[in-house]
Formats: C-alpha cells, sequence, structure tokens
C-alpha cells in the first residue's frame, strides 16, 4: 500500500536529510552543553546556539541575534508571552480563528488577572476585517494576539495590516506564526511585530521539541521569565539574569534540536521561501479544483490558494470525518487529521462544531502525483457513501 503523507499541518515529514545529518553529527561528535564550560567541545555546542540564533533572527528581519528566544515549542512560547506580559485588568483582542494555544492560555488569564479578552468574529470562510480590531479597541487595550493563518482552513490573516493598527494605537502585537513560519514572508520590523511566536517542527522543516520567540527590547522591558534556573550566565546570582536570551532560557537548551531547526532554515532559504509557496499553490489549486468535481463534498475556507496556505479542511456528506480519516489511512495509506484540531473557537466559525471536519495539509515534498491519488480516494468513498 502506497503511504502518503498529508498532516503537514500537524508536523512537517519528511524532514530534509540534511536536517537528520545535521542531529545524527551532533549526537555523535559534540554531544555537550552550550555554555556550561571552557572546553572545546561546549564552545563548539554555543557557537552552534548562536549561528542559530542569528539564522533565526535574519530569517524573519528580528532586531537581534539575542532577541531570539529558544523554547520547547510554540505552546510554551505563546504561553511565555502572554502570560510573563499582559498585566491585571488589561484588555487584549483575538479573533475566533485561533488555536487553544492562544485561546487556553487567554481564558486562564481571564480567570487569575481579570483580563477582559474581545474575540473579533472572522468570516464564515476564517476571514478577518482589519477594521474590525480597529473597532474593538478601547483606553483600556494593550495588545493584539493572532495567528497567521488558520491550522483548519488555511485562511491568511491580515497580519500586516493589524500590525500597523497596533503600532498607530500603541498597542503591543503578537503573532502566532505556526501555520506560516518557512512558507509565507515574516517581517518582524515591517509587520510591527512586538513578540513572534514560530514552531520548529513545522514548515521550518526542524524536529519536534524546538521552537521560540523573537521579542522585541520594549516588550521584553515588561514581560517576565516563565521558566527560571541554570543559564551559564551570572551564577553568582539567585535571580534570574535580565539580559536576553538568558532571561527566558532557565535550563538546559535542546541542542541538537536547535542546530537542526538552523538546517532546516538553511534548506529554506536555498529553495526560496517563493518557491515553496509556488509548489505548494499549485498542488492546492490542483486539489481544490479536483475536490469541486465530487459529489456530496463540502469545502471549508477561501478555495483559492493564494488566499490560504496548504490547508484545506472537508466533510463527506452524512459521514463522519473520523471515519473517513480512518478510511483514507486504512485502505488507501492516506494520513490525515480528523476532528477539531485544537481550535474549537475556529470549528464555531466556519460551522463544523462540534464534529469537525477532514483536514488535508500539503508540504513541501508532496508531488501532483499524490494529490491525483487522493482525489481518487475521495471520490471512491464519496461515491459509495
Amino acid at each position: 500500500m502506497r503511504k502518503i503523507y498529508l498532516d503537514n499541518a500537524s508536523t512537517s515529514y519528511p524532514k530534509p536529510q540534511c536536517v537528520i545529518d545535521t542531529m545524527v553529527d551532533f549526537m555523535k561528535n559534540i554531544g555537550c552543553n552550550p555554555g556550561r564550560g571552557g572546553y572545546e567541545k561546549s564552545v563548539e555546542s554555543d557557537r552552534i546556539v548562536y549561528d542559530a540564533r542569528k539564522t533565526i533572527n535574519d530569517f524573519f528581519n528580528g532586531p537581534s541575534s539575542k532577541n531570539v528566544i529558544f523554547t520547547q515549542n510554540i505552546t510554551m512560547s505563546l504561553n511565555t508571552i502572554m502570560k510573563g506580559m499582559f498585566k491585571k485588568n488589561w484588555h487584549i483582542i483575538t479573533t475566533s480563528m485561533e488555536h487553544n494555544s492562544v485561546m487556553r492560555p487567554l481564558r486562564s488569564l481571564e480567570r487569575e488577572r481579570d483580563l477582559n479578552v474581545t474575540v473579533i468574529k472572522c468570516s464564515k470562510e476564517g476571514f478577518l476585517n482589519p477594521d474590525d480590531i480597529k473597532n474593538a479597541i478601547t483606553r483600556f487595550t494593550r495588545a493584539v494576539v493572532m495567528t497567521h493563518a488558520s491550522n483548519i482552513t488555511g485562511t491568511i490573516l491580515p497580519a500586516y495590516e493589524v500590525g500597523k493598527i497596533c503600532r498607530e494605537n500603541g498597542l503591543y502585537f503578537i503573532l502566532d506564526s505556526a501555520q506560516t513560519a518557512g512558507t509565507l514572508d515574516i517581517d518582524f520590523k515591517k509587520f510591527n511585530i512586538d513578540a513572534l511566536a514560530f514552531t520548529g517542527h513545522k514548515s521550518l522543516l526542524g524536529p519536534p521539541g524546538t521552537g521560540g520567540f523573537i521579542i522585541s527590547d520594549f516588550a521584553s522591558e515588561i514581560t517576565s521569565s516563565l521558566i527560571e534556573g541554570g543559564t551559564g550566565s551570572e551564577s553568582d546570582m539567585e535571580n534570574q539574569p535580565e539580559i536576553l536570551p538568558d532571561k527566558y532560557e532557565g535550563g538546559t537548551l535542546n541542542t541538537p534540536g536547535i542546530a537542526s531547526l538552523k538546517s532546516g532554515i538553511d534548506f529554506i532559504k536555498k529553495k526560496t521561501i517563493d518557491k515553496i509557496r509556488r509548489h505548494e499553490q499549485n498542488l492546492t489549486d490542483i486539489f481544490l479544483n479536483g475536490l469541486s468535481s465530487i459529489d456530496g463534498i463540502t469545502v471549508y475556507g477561501p478555495r483559492n490558494p493564494a488566499l490560504q496556505t496548504g490547508t484545506v479542511s472537508i466533510n463527506i456528506k452524512d459521514m463522519d470525518p473520523s471515519e473517513v480519516s480512518f478510511i483514507l489511512d486504512s485502505k488507501y495509506g492516506i494520513m490525515t487529521r480528523s476532528g477539531l484540531h485544537c481550535a474549537p473557537s475556529a470549528h464555531k466559525t466556519i460551522g463544523t462544531f462540534p464534529k469537525g471536519t477532514v483536514r488535508f495539509s500539503i508540504g513541501y515534498f508532496n508531488t501532483e502525483d499524490e494529490i491525483g491519488y487522493t482525489l481518487d480516494a475521495i471520490r471512491e468513498i464519496s461515491d459509495k457513501n
């Protein structure tokens, strides 16, 4: 049976060979902690982390390498930013297309700090009108936190426009780039971002257990650390250092993962984001056109490759999405994800709560042949329904 992976919105697979080789090389030939010793291999490990920070900062046009903070994943990044930054009684604006990595910390802070959260309702296709953000601002508003693209419909939200509104109104702008980093251009300065959360294991093509955020000096001044502990710096102090990046990086870093993440970004830079984006748009276009010719299929979101990532959600008439996903895997070897995708608010927005959808998410290593095979499988399942 063929095996076709179409769950890249969850984690990208396969990884470039350079990512695998870098991790193996680190574990075999270096394997030491950065910043914890003066011996050669520790210094080499420290250089690897520094090079990764510089690569990431340059990739997103951040303020400085020291402003690149490594975490275990983007969920940890978003929690660190929001729980470290948001103060009692602040008014925060977000959107109805958010993942629970944004929604759950916000709801927790509502209870713990009396946060006032406004959720801007997006359209049924997942689109956000920037004017709705502007109109929701009050004299108590302090920040906007939002996703760059939906993990369900792939809908791209207007990050540039929202960032401009935030800058004009003196608000902090926090962007969740889980679905876009590596496939869309993101410019920290141009987008007026104060904190950019990223994950390593999706379109940046790195391994699981890697992620981080870039934070401006201005935002860092009011953002406390979530985790405190050993940093290898200022070890005479019992308080967490205030210098960046040490302020947010208590404990041992995932150095082999960070090294591999850098290799993933190097791969993207070599191929170019434009080429990757064109490839994924082409496959998405083929997929959407094919779906439009199959009876009994409901497609959610923009249904336009120019307005979305390579993520497409569907349902087949009278079939449970989990059943469809099971048949795709067990009979055809096609790997998808069904259900609510950790984004119940987004499913309520597009009208698929509580059963959810079957999600197909296309990546750089998918092919036209795989998309054709998948369309044939969906057609057979729908015809037999």
